[in-house]
């Protein structure tokens, strides 16, 4: 089952960029195809429910850029920007019943550029107070929250301490949106595995403000690329390493759903309708 992954969706394709047409067309060719997304969550319990004849898809946005989810004002409230990803997913499942709001966005809380929960500073239209009421409706509409350091940290580069600091801190800043938000999955910053890979799943850092320890515990963590991931169901599937289909620039979503149609080791998982049993070809 392909975990795509998603980075800025703007005007035009780029590096880590995919334009707001190319988004739309791709919902509409995954739904076309018969894929029907699914959270983590259910991916981890193995408690995917879908129809018969579909394929499970999860799709992930890393980095809380604004143009994955804006807040416009309108006579005096907030609404989701309609050109922004969550906007047009949102309107997708609008139109199309048969999806529901799920998929997993993978946050920075404290990074620059208007990377800090989906924007701050006024960068692009975003001010500073709405970050958390955006991070609570992703909550509130079905979708998961997932753990991207604090500040898109490359975890090679530093030491144990610091590893754990941005891990520990970017699970709390979620939960000082959400209180008591279960952060089941981690995406590596450029991919980039800590030296001491363990500490990308467990890990705990000392504030001083609150005095306390603050530990987190990560049941998945996610590769910046690699293809197409084995279904859960499947012996070898491994939630401590799991590859994604990045989609950006030159790298289109086509080719990986056509693999996936071949016998093979990409070969499509397709589900018999009964969440209750696993059936094999």
């Amino acid at each position: 089952m392909p975990i795509v992954e998603w980075h800025q969706v703007v005007a035009a394709d780029g590096t880590y960029k995919v334009s707001r047409e190319r988004f739309r067309a791709e919902l509409l060719e995954l739904h076309s195809r018969g894929y029907v997304p699914v959270n983590l969550s259910e991916m981890l319990d193995k408690t995917m429910d879908v129809p018969t004849g579909k394929t499970p898809v999860l799709f992930t946005f890393d980095d809380a850029s604004p143009s994955q989810f804006r807040y416009i004002e309108r006579n005096g409230s907030l609404v989701v920007d309609p050109t922004s990803a969550v906007g047009m997913l949102l309107d997708f499942i609008k139109t199309h019943p048969d999806w529901k709001a799920k998929g997993l966005f993978c946050m920075l809380p404290a990074a620059e550029a208007g990377h800090a929960f989906f924007g701050d500073k006024g960068i692009d239209g975003q001010k500073t107070e709405w970050r958390l009421k955006k991070v609570q409706f992703l909550a509130q509409q079905g979708f998961e929250l997932c753990n991207h350091t604090l500040w898109h940290a490359k975890l090679s580069k530093y030491s144990d301490a610091v590893v754990q600091e941005q891990l520990a801190r970017g699970a709390m800043a979620i939960d000082s949106a959400v209180p008591g938000y279960k952060v089941r999955g981690f995406a590596l910053p450029y991919g980039l595995w800590p030296k001491n890979r363990a500490l990308a799943f467990n890990g705990s850092w000392y504030d001083k403000k609150s005095k306390r320890d603050v530990r987190y515990h990560h049941e998945a963590v996610f590769e910046v690329a690699g293809g197409p991931a084995r279904s859960p169901f499947d012996p070898e599937f491994n939630p401590k390493s799991l590859p994604r289909v990045p989609l950006q620039g030159g790298t289109k979503l086509s080719a990986t759903l056509d693999q996936m149609d071949k016998p093979g080791k990409w070969a499509r998982y397709v589900s018999d309708g009964n969440p209750k049993t696993v059936a094999k070809p």
